[in-house]
């Protein structure tokens, strides 16, 4: 289906009904937060149904969705970080666990956000090459065999008081490669925490926090970036009903990882991405589906 456009910003959802928006939205709150890629999801998912390809700005737009369930999650924590950070520095006490863990955050969201704008061109562009089918599946299964080398070769022993700036920076770099759809935010950064030897519930707490600063600058840019495309009142209302539906379902998504992390190893999500990962070549490479 041909790609839509507005001022060169790839605005396909404006083009969709409340029914494909509302399914788009829980496949996005779901898969924002699992190591599986929602950027991916909301590619597959509308070529597999023939429905117009909703486009990067959506995917990004929406991940204010996560932002609001990570938030309502992890509200105790967000709490202490701030007020730690906030007593450490009035009482020049920088050896407090909470401040420390906002550096962390501070210096693991800075190459994310110098790769993302200079990469924001290139991202949202109508028809953009990393969005296509083909780049997703071998992506997928270049991130299952890394996530399946973690679980294989790492201990999972440490705790997030133990994060040193060395590792926070180490999955900062590695949260950039989930401007790349397929990559995953979250399954980037859970992937680089298992390799540093973080108990998987650490791993994952962090990489859920880290997020924070990243969704939140990524989400207002695109908000910013849309108001300026003149995509029309019903492709505002098409974003908000889309956000109220993610933002449910995320929460849904988020409680239930960290649950499922708390018991289980990640190799349901590895045999996941590897499976969808070459169905995908498959499907592109014998013409079922668009490259």
């Amino acid at each position: 289906m041909a790609t839509l456009c507005s001022g060169g910003l790839d605005t396909g959802f404006a083009s969709l009904d409340y029914l494909q928006i509302g399914i788009l939205g829980v496949i996005q709150g779901v898969s924002e937060l699992l190591p599986i890629s929602s950027t991916a999801h909301m590619r597959i998912i509308p070529a597999l149904l023939g429905w117009q390809d909703p486009g990067s700005a959506f995917s990004a737009a929406m991940q204010m969705a996560a932002l609001a369930a990570v938030v309502s999650y992890f509200w105790r924590d967000i709490q202490q970080v701030v007020g730690g950070t906030v007593t450490a520095v009035r009482e020049k006490d920088y050896s407090n666990p909470w401040f420390k863990l906002a550096v962390a955050i501070i210096l693991a969201t800075i190459p994310i956000c110098i790769a993302g704008l200079a990469l924001a061109p290139l991202l949202n562009a109508c028809n953009s090459p990393l969005r296509g089918l083909m780049v997703i599946g071998g992506v997928y299964l270049v991130m299952a065999v890394l996530l399946a080398v973690s679980e294989l070769t790492c201990r999972h022993q440490r705790t997030m008081e133990q994060m040193r700036l060395r590792d926070a920076l180490i999955v900062g770099i590695a949260q950039v490669g989930a401007l790349i759809p397929g990559v995953s935010r979250s399954g980037s950064t859970l992937t680089a925490a298992l390799f540093l030897n973080f108990k998987r519930e650490e791993a994952a707490r962090f990489s859920f926090l880290l997020g924070l600063p990243a969704i939140a600058l990524a989400g207002l840019k695109e908000f910013w970036v849309l108001a300026h495309a003149n995509i029309g009142a019903e492709g505002w209302q098409h974003l908000a009903f889309g956000l109220v539906i993610a933002s449910i379902s995320a929460f849904f998504a988020i409680w239930g990882l960290m649950k499922f992390l708390e018991r289980f190893s990640t190799w349901p999500f590895i045999v996941y991405r590897a499976v969808l990962g070459v169905f995908l070549i498959v499907a592109v490479t014998k013409g079922w589906l668009p490259a």
